[in-house]
């Protein structure tokens, strides 16, 4: 699908404290019912003892600014991507409330499996939090730095190579040798490995021995092995939580049907997610990310990081008025809590 490139968000002036407390009320409201906003209705809720008129005065000019628009003669406005922009740079860091943070907290300490089933339930559990479509990527291990790796002896000619990643994976490949290598030999060549790739990725170079003896050889071939099999984990793994969220989201079957295309070709939730991060956001609202089906959606995004190296993200898809402090805290929160799980630097 063509896409355009996903647009940074320019800085938006400020707005005077009038016309500020009048966008967020505007914002909050509209999250809160899905209905265009009236002067009356944020004349009696804002901060501001000011009167009706005054109100729609200055709506008139946030919507002449670009912040707000009226749908409908005579109805009140809803905010615009700029309008949502300026109320999300704005915005409070969000908090996880407490049960959600135990929920949090139960999960991890009982979630088992492989890094696949993890990534799978993990997506489960942020769509709970947030009643939102949630997306979990995983940056395949071959990005992963490796905690550990041994070699173990099967026969004279025949060993295997056992690599623990930071991610969780344990990936086994087959070394065969030309010569017959004893069990000390083995020994020796595991622990040079172990100290030679320990805190590697397998697209890092690394320097083997240029010796001929038959445990520099085992290092060699292990290695090429190890690095050998590179193009074959290094794809993404994407794990989409709550689609059946979308049709809850979003007003009419087309927006509906077009998101949900969206969520059934991986590459593009991949490149989507990453397009986002790579610009330095957490947030992409409306058409900033360039996707014409999800022009009505924000995305949230989180990055996972083990060992201060990419390991994939968790995301969450919603209307353009989903409740952005909410699903940012949640979406915060789990990715620290993934990239703890895997062994990571990171603490929630």
């Amino acid at each position: 699908m063509a896409r355009r490139p996903l647009k940074k968000p320019g800085i938006v002036a400020d707005l005077d404290a009038r016309k500020a407390t009048i966008l967020e009320a505007v914002v909050r409201e509209h999250i809160d019912t899905a209905q265009p906003v009236g002067s009356s209705s944020v004349a009696s809720t804002s901060d501001l003892a000011i009167s009706s008129a005054t109100v729609r005065s200055e709506m008139v000019t946030l919507e002449r600014e670009g912040y707000l628009a009226q749908p409908h003669t005579s109805a009140g406005r809803i905010p615009t991507d700029k309008g949502y922009r300026y109320f999300v740079d704005h915005l409070q860091a969000g908090v996880v409330g407490v049960a959600q943070q135990q929920q949090i907290k139960d999960f991890f300490e009982n979630v088992r499996g492989e890094v696949e089933d993890v990534l799978a339930q993990t997506s489960t559990l942020l769509s709970q939090l947030t009643s939102y479509t949630s997306v979990v990527v995983g940056a395949g291990h071959a990005m992963s730095p490796i905690l550990s790796t041994q070699l173990v002896n099967l026969e004279a000619r025949h060993q295997l190579l056992v690599t623990v990643f930071a991610d969780g994976s344990v990936v086994k490949h087959s070394v065969t040798t030309n010569f017959d290598a004893s069990h000390v030999e083995v020994a020796e060549a595991s622990r040079q490995l172990h100290a030679l790739l320990i805190g590697t990725t397998l697209d890092a170079r690394v320097q083997v021995p240029s010796r001929s003896d038959h445990v520099a050889s085992l290092v060699r071939d292990a290695v090429a092995t190890l690095h050998a099999q590179q193009p074959t984990v290094d794809g993404e793994q994407v794990f989409i939580g709550g689609s059946s969220k979308v049709a809850e989201s979003f007003d009419g079957v087309e927006t509906v049907r077009k998101v949900l295309a969206i969520l059934e070709q991986e590459l593009l939730v991949v490149s989507l997610v990453q397009d986002i991060l790579d610009q330095g956001l957490s947030v992409a609202i409306g058409s900033e990310h360039g996707y014409e089906p999800l022009s009505s959606c924000a995305v949230i995004v989180a990055p996972v990081t083990i060992d201060g190296h990419p390991a994939g993200a968790v995301g969450l898809l919603g209307p353009t008025r989903m409740k952005y402090g909410e699903a940012m805290a949640a979406a915060r929160a789990v990715s620290a809590h993934l990239a703890h799980h895997f062994g990571g630097d990171e603490r929630a």
